[in-house]
């Protein structure tokens, strides 16, 4: 058996400021921008090199969605974000004004920083040292 994860949804308060941050900020490719209705529309990023899973920003509809933009985890991380240079990275979000939580910090399984996004979700952002898997 094979199986691997496609997608997976990010609600955020409006589709184009939520595109704008992720490939202006964070260099994401917009991979699909569809309209289904008046009020939805199928919008793909991801990160240059991703080859499998990409976010599917999700239009909040209604109070209790928009409750979660920005704490879909109770305030823990959300996602990570793997690079092959986090200084580099991180010299760039910074000068973008992107937040960070903490600083790039060495770990056992490599350097990792923690940002937010525009909506205040917390990321890892990692370089992981090659002998050991991702946290």
């Amino acid at each position: 058996m094979q199986q691997y994860i496609t997608h997976f949804a990010l609600v955020v308060k409006d589709y184009d400021e939520a595109i704008a941050f992720y490939t202006q900020q964070l260099h994401f490719n917009l991979l699909e921008d569809t309209v289904l209705s008046e009020t939805k529309r199928w919008v793909l990023v991801a990160p240059p090199g991703a080859r499998e899973c990409s976010i599917l920003l999700a239009k909040a509809a209604t109070d209790e969605q928009l409750t979660r933009v920005g704490n879909q985890t109770g305030g823990r991380v959300f996602m990570f974000l793997n690079t092959d240079d986090i200084w580099r990275d991180y010299k760039d979000m910074t000068a973008k004004n992107i937040k960070f939580i903490r600083t790039p910090q060495e770990e056992e399984y490599g350097t990792v920083a923690v940002f937010e996004d525009l909506y205040g979700n917390l990321w890892d952002l990692i370089q992981q040292k090659s002998k050991f898997p991702a946290p």
